[in-house]
């Protein structure tokens, strides 16, 4: 393991933007990455861990203290369907060896990006299932300690796009490697609207295998799986949570929406704690942003109204100028504020 200096880190993120870090490293295994953690501490450094890249947004400024690329490898299958999965494995891969070997639990977070590091932080979940649903325990570095631990699912606090790394212990682990307890032989999940509507026609119950590429293509339309040279795949995927409100709040939306576009049905979906998630993609689209719209480099995706996307040239300013101004026009004409789900790094505030 080695510090790098001033290194461009658009080129390893999904969005194509921000400065570089003031230092770097690359780090391939638990040790590395302990090494690492000593010295931002031993020369009082700001410390950033950085993944797959796919969710992240880097200031233009980059980062001033020291990156720490994880890129622990190995996939290891220790039991009859239990996964110990390496931080630094990239995501879908991970999901396309869980399938091919006939095991499920994860088949609808195909074509995800990223790495499975990230996956547990923000309790990654698509097409009706959620990491949190087969993941078994986190293997972590506490920075402050230096010690390795492993936290069970019920240690990692999860709910809908979150965890305690993302929220009550944010800054506090370092995730390493990730296990998994998936079913051998499982029936598919196909809960998700897109999915009943793919397989409507089908005269034969769909194997894991259909359900991953029916994900696969699905998300393929929508922008949301990465094809090399597509501007629309230059993007951190939904920019926005789907917000979870109170049945109040729910039916105070809907009649204004009966109003305003009564030719456009806005469909409510069941939350959390007894809370009413609304679509986001439809909020913003309904609010005057349309797939394609633009705004400069910046843009809405052709194919997904949540992705917002770097058309060619677009500055970490110019991604915020659209993130801030797509807010302000849903939270005016609907009343409510949408939260972002993107990592920020190196922003005085955002």
């Amino acid at each position: 393991m080695t510090i790098q200096e001033n290194v461009a880190l658009a080129p390893l993120t999904t969005f194509k933007v921000g400065g570089p870090a003031r230092h770097f490293a690359d780090c391939a295994s638990d040790s590395d990455v302990q090494k690492a953690v000593a010295h931002a501490a031993h020369h009082n450094l700001p410390l950033f861990v950085l993944g797959g890249g796919s969710n992240l947004v880097v200031a233009d400024s980059g980062w001033p203290g020291l990156v720490v690329k994880i890129s622990i490898k190995g996939i290891e299958e220790t039991a009859r369907g239990f996964f110990r999965v390496g931080a630094g494995e990239e995501w879908d891969p991970f999901v396309a060896h869980a399938v091919k070997e006939n095991y499920g639990g994860v088949e609808c977070l195909s074509g995800i990006p990223g790495s499975v590091g990230g996956t547990p932080v923000q309790n990654v979940g698509a097409y009706g299932q959620e990491v949190s649903e087969t993941l078994e325990y986190v293997r972590v570095l506490e920075i402050a300690s230096g010690k390795v631990l492993e936290l069970n699912n019920a240690e990692c606090g999860f709910s809908y796009r979150n965890s305690i790394f993302n929220s009550t212990h944010r800054g506090r682990y370092i995730v390493l490697w990730v296990a998994y307890q998936l079913e051998r032989e499982a029936e598919p999940r196909i809960e998700y609207a897109d999915l009943k509507k793919y397989f409507a026609g089908s005269s034969t119950p769909p194997t894991l295998q259909d359900v991953r590429t029916a994900v696969r293509n699905i998300r393929q339309s929508k922008a949301m799986l990465i094809v090399e040279g597509d501007e629309d795949c230059r993007s951190a995927g939904s920019f926005f949570k789907n917000p979870q409100v109170t049945p109040a709040d729910a039916d105070r939306v809907d009649a204004l929406a009966r109003k305003r576009v009564p030719d456009k049905v806005l469909i409510r979906y069941p939350g959390q704690n007894g809370l009413v998630k609304l679509p986001a993609a439809w909020l913003v689209e309904q609010a005057g942003f349309p797939k394609g719209y633009a705004r400069g480099a910046a843009g809405i995706s052709r194919k997904h109204t949540l992705a917002l996307v770097n058309r060619g040239g677009a500055t970490a300013k110019d991604i915020i100028a659209l993130k801030d101004e797509v807010q302000q026009r849903v939270l005016e004409v609907w009343g409510i504020k949408l939260e972002p789900e993107p990592v920020f790094i190196g922003f005085d505030k955002i």
